[in-house]
């Protein structure tokens, strides 16, 4: 009993708690699901650079920084944040990425209408980053953590903004969406990884 009461006392405690093993078992679940979607998301980004034809796939091309509305890369500071909190920021990035993935897939079945795997992977992306999402929250609400509301998500209706000032602007965006993508994803990976017991520190 006392294992019980006193395994989740800190919520703010990393993989120093003793965990609960439905809980344990969750957070294991959770951690394989982001690492499988981590070498998912390199594959897309690789398969996406190969699509777009030069300057993308040339050495030494950088592309400008596009701002994506309502999302941005793991900030900084992110990995000395508290375990719930970066979970929830980890959370609220996978659920702003669908819609982004889908306004990249629909003009990229305009430019590459013959490249199937490449559109079948972005759809795969956007269904996988909310499985993963919902699988985070599901940690969080298990960890006695309250998740945040969805946010609004204006990041969709701007991707498709951009996309209609061109198409470099739009194969950057989306070249931006499926690194942003990556990141989160293997950042998600990471969090987790700190909690699973006897994982990596």
């Amino acid at each position: 009993m006392s294992r019980r009461e006193g395994s989740l006392e800190d919520p703010q405690a990393d993989s120093t708690v003793s965990l609960l093993p439905h809980l344990e078992a969750k957070i294991r679940q959770t951690h394989s699901l982001a690492r499988l979607l981590t070498k998912y998301a390199e594959q897309l980004l690789q398969e996406y650079v190969q699509h777009q034809g030069d300057p993308f796939g040339l050495p030494g091309f950088s592309p400008p920084r596009l701002p994506v509305a309502g999302l941005s890369a793991p900030a900084p500071g992110h990995a000395g944040l508290p375990a719930p909190e970066r979970l929830r920021l980890d959370a609220a990035a996978l659920t702003a990425l669908p819609p982004l993935l889908e306004v990249v897939r629909r003009h990229q079945a305009e430019l590459n209408p013959r490249a199937p795997r490449l559109l079948r992977r972005l759809e795969d992306a956007a269904r996988q980053a909310r499985a993963l999402g919902a699988a985070v929250e599901a940690v969080l609400a298990a960890l006695g953590t309250e998740t945040r509301g969805p946010r609004p998500e204006p990041a969709a209706a701007s991707a498709a903004a951009a996309t209609g000032a061109g198409v470099f602007p739009a194969k950057v965006l989306g070249l931006r969406v499926c690194g942003l993508y990556r990141e989160w994803v293997s950042r998600t990976e990471g969090d987790l990884g700190q909690l699973v017991p006897s994982g990596p520190a």
